[in-house]
């Protein structure tokens, strides 16, 4: 079987002495790498005296040679064939990528050609080709690493067993490689593969595996919801008023409006509740959102989530439905409800229901002198007690930012199994229906998986005069310094009035989802171009 040859090493090869045998140059390549602009030059040059063009139109393969995709060549006809044997009436065409070449003769070479992550060998012989033998060689010579080509000849099996494309005319250049592929391991700082997004995905095949994953999971959603009688819908993502989350929001203005301001939005949450109050019952959105906050491994300014928003229904038709639909896309795509998580032994399974904790009955387990009221008054008594236990928070100190750092430093970091946390204060949930009466206890669960939040979903609020008192109690907070709170929406509120029938809302942090089930540490894995430091001078 022809020997495999990394990417970068051909380009490389291909600018030393063109006298020395090619099998000599693989193991002879220099650790000074060439400018690009050399390889470039060269290789235009060298098109040109061989009168290629390098960017042809595509056209249709030579007739009687059917383009054959590469699993197609080895589940059809690989296992079928004994070593050596030739099936010269099975004319086809392969393309792709050439990820390594091997020149074992002025007369023979061997080209691996990749295309949607399969690889086959081509063999071209001078003894198949009846044409100019120069025209052959230098053809063959100048073909490199990198180049993207299409091969057209018969299936069969060399000696040593490896099913290949025999071809019988000359390849087809369809695009050029003009700049060196590093080899794999010359591309494992974080910095450089994200500047280089197209090299990393070339040499990296978990890169590319983290996105097709994420196109799994897109895909997965829909089907799911789509079965269940959810109609996708699109709303607004700029508007003149930010709500639905407290969260940062970019800013911008519109030339059309006078520099009237808009934002991006944190989260459609208000408009896709206006579509049930305008009679669907069941919507969804899948869609990018935007807030100017920091980036980390859980957090990206931009990020893309999934909400849906279901009448007549609870809770609990929201927790089965999450259970349902993570345990059938870990099947389905992982091939398995148990996970490993990225450097850890820990594995996380999704099969059996999922742990339930009551957060606010948790919370007074560790901190047993917590307010017996949880409103607006327990500013200074939440101060207090994280001062007194020296655990740290960001200003400004408001009531459900207390709450917040206090469940995320005693309860989130525990539950590293799939558990729903419920009964959050209601001061932290003001588009959340109560539990009770006494409206202390938010109709509201956020599920964490390895100590991340995946999911957040609530008993919507539809009574419009009490979503109007919630809406001036958060203006109090804004005043006193928290801009992530939103202004209050007084159209959201005179929409409530026609009528929001009893909805269960639910929204899924799609990145997160595609770490856990690509197995990755890093939000910026499972996006296509993460957002980097702009480079300066």
């Amino acid at each position: 079987m022809a020997a495999r040859r990394a990417f970068g090493v051909s380009l490389l090869a291909h600018t030393r002495n063109r006298t020395q045998k090619h099998a000599g140059l693989w193991r002879q390549v220099s650790t000074a790498r060439p400018s690009s602009l050399a390889i470039k030059e060269q290789r235009e040059h060298e098109f040109k005296a061989l009168g290629i063009s390098p960017y042809p139109r595509y056209t249709e393969p030579p007739a009687g040679h059917p383009l054959v995709s590469h699993i197609t060549v080895h589940s059809r006809w690989g296992q079928a064939m004994d070593n050596g044997a030739k099936l010269t009436n099975v004319q086809l065409t392969v393309q792709g990528r050439v990820v390594s070449k091997r020149e074992a003769s002025k007369k023979l070479f061997f080209f691996d050609i990749e295309q949607d992550k399969q690889t086959v060998q081509v063999v071209m012989s001078q003894a198949r080709y009846t044409g100019d033998t120069a025209q052959f060689r230098k053809l063959n010579r100048a073909l490199m690493v990198g180049d993207i080509v299409r091969v057209s000849g018969f299936v069969g099996k060399t000696n040593t067993g490896e099913t290949s494309v025999f071809a019988t005319m000359l390849p087809e250049l369809l695009a050029p490689c003009l700049r060196p592929i590093p080899l794999r391991s010359g591309l494992v700082d974080s910095e450089k593969r994200f500047r280089n997004r197209h090299l990393d995905l070339l040499v990296n095949p978990q890169a590319k595996h983290a996105l097709q994953t994420r196109s799994r999971v897109l895909r997965h959603i829909r089907q799911f919801l789509d079965t269940r009688q959810f109609t996708e819908v699109e709303t607004p993502i700029l508007s003149p008023s930010v709500g639905g989350a407290s969260a940062r929001p970019f800013a911008t203005q519109s030339v059309a409006f006078d520099k009237t301001a808009l934002y991006m939005r944190v989260a459609p949450e208000l408009y896709l509740k206006q579509l049930v109050i305008g009679g669907f019952d069941r919507v969804y959105e899948i869609g990018k959102q935007f807030r100017n906050e920091g980036i980390d491994a859980d957090h990206n300014p931009e990020f893309t989530t999934c909400e849906f928003y279901m009448a007549y229904a609870g809770l609990e038709d929201l927790m089965q439905m999450t259970e349902d639909l993570l345990r059938e896309m870990a099947r389905d795509i992982a091939g398995s409800t148990v996970l490993s998580l990225p450097d850890s032994t820990t594995s996380i399974d999704l099969g059996p229901p999922f742990s339930r904790i009551d957060v606010t009955q948790r919370l007074r387990e560790h901190v047993p002198e917590l307010p017996a009221i949880l409103d607006e008054g327990s500013l200074p008594a939440l101060q207090k007690i994280l001062a007194k236990r020296q655990i740290p928070a960001v200003q400004p100190h408001t009531v459900p930012r207390l709450l917040d750092r206090l469940i995320g430093h005693y309860i989130e970091p525990g539950c590293v199994q799939p558990t729903f946390l419920y009964g959050h204060p209601a001061i932290m949930s003001p588009l959340a229906k109560c539990t009770s009466e006494e409206q202390s206890a938010a109709a509201r669960f956020e599920l964490f998986v390895n100590g991340k939040e995946l999911v957040n979903a609530y008993e919507e609020l539809n009574d419009p005069n009490l979503q109007r008192e919630k809406f001036r109690a958060q203006a109090v907070e804004r005043d006193q310094g928290d801009l992530e709170v939103p202004l209050p929406d007084s159209a959201f509120c005179d929409a409530l009035e026609t009528g929001l029938p009893p909805t269960a809302g639910w929204g899924m942090g799609v990145d997160r989802v595609v770490a856990l089930l690509a197995q990755v540490a890093h939000l910026r894995e499972t996006i296509a171009f993460p957002i980097m430091r702009p480079h300066h001078g």
